[in-house]
C-alpha cells in the first residue's frame, strides 16, 4: 500500500526519512554528506514521485522504495 507522504505528520515523515538515510550500508563515496542534505534529497525524491512510501500491513513495516521498483499494480 502506497502512503502519500503529504498525509504523514511532519515529525513522522522526518523520522521515517532519517531512519532510512541512516541505515547501515547507505554510506557510499569518499565524502560525508550531512544528514540534513540527505533528508532534503529524499524529500525532493518524494515530491517528484521518484520514491514512494510503502506500508506492508502483513509485517507492519514502512519502507521508501524507488517508484520504478514497485511491483505491477501497486
Amino acid at each position: 500500500m502506497i502512503i502519500p507522504y503529504q498525509q504523514l505528520a511532519p515529525e513522522t515523515l522526518d523520522a521515517l526519512i532519517e531512519e532510512f538515510v541512516t541505515r547501515e550500508g547507505t554510506e557510499y563515496g569518499e565524502t560525508d554528506v550531512p544528514l540534513a542534505t540527505k533528508v532534503e534529497q529524499v524529500r525532493q525524491q518524494l515530491a517528484k514521485r521518484s520514491v514512494v512510501i510503502v506500508f506492508d500491513p502483513a509485517i507492519e513495516t514502512t519502507s521508501l522504495v524507488p517508484a520504478d521498483q514497485l511491483p505491477p499494480g501497486m
